[in-house]
């Protein structure tokens, strides 16, 4: 299981200040910073990396604007690291620097680095839920919260102009597994070590409902919280501190049930508060969805105009692992 999940992600951004303070007051816990850059360390040991668009210790690649300019994936030994450094080597740069991670770009130039990761453990305690005949929770309250505080770093998204080919980087040089594909939306995929439903969503940049025009981008980072009641707190806590709000509110996705809350950024793209999604192995049997926004989400609170007509419902599972459709 080389590949664990995510271990950094490295924001080139216009304003390191307010973007720091905009994490700050999300609730990521600030180890460092100056006017140049900050850092802030997750509680499972993975870091956000705060610079400036311009410092030069951002990596070229083919993405534009600000946001997460590179995504270090943790790996789970050296020997690990070692094998997957040698395999990328035979047709691309590969430059390691002092800090041991190596630095490369994949195919489709997204830039992507791996490093040893010793990831943390994290305790969650979500409250037990209670339904009429069905009490889990006699004579206890909810606990009474004052803000979220993300523990994890759950997956990371970029728009990219051809989709199946930049999974397929993933899935033959850093044995990413499918999990699910979304007709012209994209590929959700997870790292080999990690369980999460997806840690990597490779999304059509071309999709006019989102607003993509073509380019290669950053769109957002998910960060895991306990439950609807974090996420809500959270989301409270932000409107409070005058952050603009989300464009659809609290909604639950289709595709991995998971709960959403997204924040337009300073740093780049969304930030997500994110929670209740599935949890899969290699037992999953990824799933084909020629329907797109059928997948897209459960509900939403603030239903765009573009999921006015309920969509039909359509899926199939991909048994031969083979991706048809578009």
């Amino acid at each position: 299981m080389p590949i664990i999940g995510i271990k950094s992600l490295v924001y080139g951004v216009e304003d390191v200040a307010l973007s720091t303070r905009f994490f700050s007051d999300f609730g990521l816990p600030l180890i460092a910073g100056d006017d140049q850059n900050s850092t802030f360390q997750l509680e499972e040991g993975s870091s956000v990396v705060i610079r400036q668009l311009a410092d030069p210790l951002l990596p070229d690649s083919a993405l534009i604007g600000p946001g997460v300019r590179e995504v270090v994936w943790g790996v789970d030994s050296a020997d690990e690291l070692d094998a997957l450094v040698a395999d990328l080597s035979r047709d691309r740069d590969v430059t390691t620097t002092r800090d041991g991670v190596a630095h490369f770009l994949s195919d489709c130039g997204l830039p992507l680095g791996l490093q040893v990761f010793d990831r943390k453990s994290v305790v969650y305690a979500p409250d037990a839920v209670n339904a009429p005949g069905v009490v889990r929770r006699l004579n206890t309250h909810r606990k009474w919260r004052t803000r979220a505080r993300p523990k994890v770093i759950q997956h990371v998204v970029f728009a990219v102009k051809d989709f199946r080919k930049s999974f397929e980087f993933f899935r033959d040089r850093l044995h990413f597994r499918l999990s699910d594909y979304q007709h012209h939306f994209g590929i959700y995929c997870r790292a080999e070590g990690n369980n999460c439903h997806h840690n990597l969503f490779l999304l059509n940049a071309n999709l006019p409902q989102l607003g993509m025009d073509g380019k290669p981008k950053f769109d957002h980072a998910n960060f895991g919280v306990e439950d609807i009641d974090e996420i809500m707190t959270g989301a409270n806590y932000m409107e409070r501190k005058g952050w603009a709000k989300s464009e659809w509110g609290l909604g639950r996705h289709r595709i991995d049930s998971a709960l959403f809350y997204y924040f337009p950024c300073p740093a780049g793209g969304e930030a997500e508060y994110g929670a209740d999604g599935d949890y899969i192995d290699d037992n999953w049997i990824p799933r084909e969805w020629p329907v797109p926004l059928f997948a897209f989400a459960h509900y939403v609170h603030n239903l765009p105009a573009w999921l006015q007509e309920r969509p039909a419902w359509e899926f199939r599972y991909l048994e031969d692992g083979i991706l048809e459709g578009d």
